[in-house]
This record gives C-alpha cells, structure tokens and sequence, in this order.
C-alpha cells in the first residue's frame, strides 16, 4: 500500500506518508509530491492575483472616482490586512478537511471578491462599498498559508526549501501576472475598462478548482492537532521567524501592492506609466524565492536570511536617496533590488521553519520518521501564524506610505523607518540562529543534532 491512494469520505485520501523513507521516496513519493505541488501552485498564484487586485484597480480609479491617494492607500491595507488574518484559519482547514479539499473550496472562494468587483467598479460607488469588496479579496491571502503546510507535509526535510519555495514562488508570482494584465488592458482599452480584467480571472479560478478536484490528493496522516497549535503558540521560535517573515515577505506583498501608487503619487506616472514598471519587482521577488530556498538548502536558512537583510538595508538606503533627490532612475533600481532581496529572504526564512522543529525533535531523542513527524507536525502548525504575522507587515508598509504620503506628499518618511526595522532583523537573525546556533535552537546542543542546524 506505499503511497497508493484510498477512497475516503470527502475525497482521494492517501493513508500511508513517509516521505523521510528513501525508498518509499523513490518508489512513489516524489511522483505524487510533485504532482500535488504542481496544481497547488497553480491555486495559489490565482490566490495571490485576486488578493492583489487592488493594486492595480486603484490605477483604474481616476478623477471621477473622488478618491485620494490616502485614500486609495487604504483600500490596499484593508486587503492586505483580511488576507492576513484568514492566514490562521486557512492552516489548520488543510488538517480538517484535507489539502486537495481545501484546495477546490479556497480556490471557489475567489468567485466572490471577482464578482464583487466586477458591479462595483465605477464612478458613483460609496467608498464603504469599495472598502467592503477589497476585504472580501482577502480570501486569496489565506490561499498561501493553507498551501504551503499542504506542501510542507508532502516534501522530505532535504527538499523542503526547494519546495517550499517554488511552491511560493509560483504563487508570489501570480502578482506581477495581475499587473501584467492591468497593464494590457489600459494599454489596449483605457484606465476606463476596469471590468475586462475581472472577466479574465473568472476562468481561470474555475479551471483552478477544477484541476485540484481531479489531479491533487487528501493526506491521512495530517490530523487537525489542537495540540500541536498550542505548542507552535507557545514556542518562542513560532513568534520569532514571524518577526522575520515581516521583513521577508512583509515587504515584498506590501511593496507589490503599494508600487503603482507610489509611482502615480510621488513621481507624477499616468495609470499607463506605473503599470509598466509595478510588475518588474514582483515578478523578480517571486521568480528568485525558489532560489533563496535552495540556497538555504545547501548553506543554511540564518546566514543566508542575515544577509538578505544586511543587502535589504542597504537597498532601502539607496531608495530613501533617490526619494530624496527625487530621481526616478535610482528610485527604481533600488525599488526593484528591495523586490528580489525580500523574494531570496521569503525562500531563506520558511526553510527554516522545518528545520528548526525536526533540530527540537532530535534533541528530545527522536530519530529517524518519529523526529521527521514532529518537525512536520509543529512545522505545519506555525506556519500558519508565522504566515499571518508576517503578512500583516504588508499592512504596516501601506499604512506608513499612507501616513507619508498625507503629511509631507513624500514616501521618505516611510522608507527610513523601513530601514531602521531591517536593521533590527539583522540584529535578531545574528542573535538568534548564528551567534549560539546549537543553544538557540535546541535546548540542549549534541552531537546528534549538530547536522540538523545547517538546515536552519
């Protein structure tokens, strides 16, 4: 019965996962882990396309529309803050109902904030209306969280940055995709046809739910753990690496959705001229994070998290410049740079979350699939909130180019206090994971458990 699937109710369930088995690996893990990341991949990019939908139709929303960039900020927030929170709930769904399960309903779930926008979007809606439906697009948020402990339960821990990161990875991308389309429509049709968009994405989330439905699979063994959500909550880690994934992907989802307008709002940018340079960031964030992830892989999460944040800190030097100097050109190569560093980090930083709990498990005395099982089990479970967490730095971003932008008409403000937190991340990273590694992470250091610390 290795890795064969039996009927269960609610769907396809594989009842025997043990992917730390070199041969179980071989013979038909990997074929299946492949194949469920490949249509989770797909679900999540949409995800991350409608919960960043309103990056791209505040470009749409002119004049007439009667909204400021303050304003418009918030809309962005409003997202950016419901998709953080759905984050939690969105975990521990994958245990209750089963990752292809979930899958199918969290990627129907997209039909609502695409309809939603679809009647709302013209002149004449209230703002209240407006707010309502961005919320509503915080459902493709939750998307990431939910996919990526589906993922993590699938992959060995010597795989897990890889995938972990193309999976991600691939979904990240489905941000400068929705750019990329804006961008085509008001180049074709005007900043007057927000609805054509929408249209585009009403298939593809169907076809999305579909091909989960028919191609992905149910794990047996990941049982939704009430247990196992108390302990990540009280361990010290869980809080730490979300202070981290704030720096990470705190900054690429709250730049991703911020960048257009700041083009429009500092720099003077028709709809046209911002949407041809607000996917470029994105689209390198998402594409490296599979890279930072492997890199992670091969020399360790912590060094290689430290020194993204170190190039982070110097990237949003060279931003608050040209900020400053009001020059464009630079501006844009220090933005741009600010988009693959935070992508590298998003790879380095959930690499070593498994890592880290499977180091706890070999310190208690677990070997072999027992410490593999526990690492996948709190793994799992954290991830959710450290996906949360993190997320909710997107918030923060938004918020404090809103608080710039209302006070002095300038973005400068936020990016020194964007580099002051960086500095702080690479102070902890140091603290933490490098300077004592073996007593940092685990409460005893041993022999036993020493190789496991390169994998954090």
């Amino acid at each position: 019965m290795t890795g064969t699937t039996a009927p269960r109710k609610g769907g396809r369930w594989i009842e025997r996962w043990e992917p730390e088995d070199e041969t179980f690996w071989k013979e038909s893990g990997e074929r299946i882990a492949r194949r469920n990341l490949l249509y989770s991949v797909l679900s999540e990019h949409i995800g991350f396309s409608i919960w960043s939908l309103w990056s791209v139709m505040v470009l749409f929303m002119g004049p007439a529309y009667g909204i400021d960039p303050a304003g418009k900020f918030f809309l962005i927030a409003t997202a950016t803050f419901v998709g953080a929170l759905v984050r939690v709930p969105y975990t521990f769904a994958v245990a209750r109902f089963g990752g292809r399960n979930w899958t199918v309903v969290s990627a129907l779930l997209l039909l609502a904030p695409t309809v939603a926008a679809l009647v709302v979007m013209e002149p004449g809606t209230s703002y209240g209306t407006f707010l309502a439906v961005a919320a509503l697009t915080g459902v493709g948020g939750g998307n990431f969280a939910s996919s990526m402990t589906n993922i993590n339960a699938f992959f060995p821990l010597r795989k897990k940055g890889w995938a972990l990161g193309l999976n991600a990875g691939g979904g990240n991308i489905g941000v400068p995709v929705v750019q990329l389309v804006a961008l085509l429509v008001i180049g074709t049709a005007g900043a007057g046809h927000p609805r054509l968009l929408l249209a585009v994405y009403l298939p593809l989330i169907v076809a999305a739910a579909a091909l989960a439905l028919l191609r992905m699979d149910n794990l047996a063994p990941v049982r939704n753990d009430t247990g196992a959500v108390r302990e990540a909550v009280r361990e010290a880690h869980t809080w730490i690496m979300a202070f981290l994934y704030i720096g990470t992907f705190g900054s690429f989802i709250g730049y991703s959705f911020a960048f257009g307008l700041v083009l429009q709002t500092q720099f003077g940018r028709t709809p046209l001229q911002a949407a041809s340079f607000t996917f470029v960031g994105p689209l390198l964030g998402s594409l490296i994070r599979p890279v930072g992830g492997a890199l992670a892989d091969r020399f360790g999460g912590a060094k290689i998290t430290l020194a993204t944040f170190v190039a982070m800190a110097a990237a949003t030097g060279i931003v608050v410049y040209a900020s400053g100097q009001k020059s464009l050109a630079v501006f844009l190569v220090g933005f741009v740079a600010l988009f693959a560093l935070s992508g590298l980090g998003n790879g380095s930083t959930y690499k070593m979350i498994p890592g880290i709990f499977q180091a706890k498990a070999l310190a208690r005395g677990m070997s072999g699939e027992d410490a593999a099982a526990y690492g996948r089990r709190l793994s799992g479970a954290s991830m959710g909130l450290i996906g949360a967490v993190g997320a909710l730095g997107g918030l923060g971003i938004n918020l404090a180019f809103r608080e710039a932008f209302s006070t002095s008409g300038s973005g400068t403000a936020a990016f020194v206090t964007f580099l002051g937190f960086y500095a702080v991340c690479c102070a902890v990273t140091w603290a933490v994971y490098l300077r004592r590694p073996a007593a940092a992470v685990l409460p005893t250091a041993g022999t036993e458990a020493k190789p496991q610390l390169t994998s954090v």
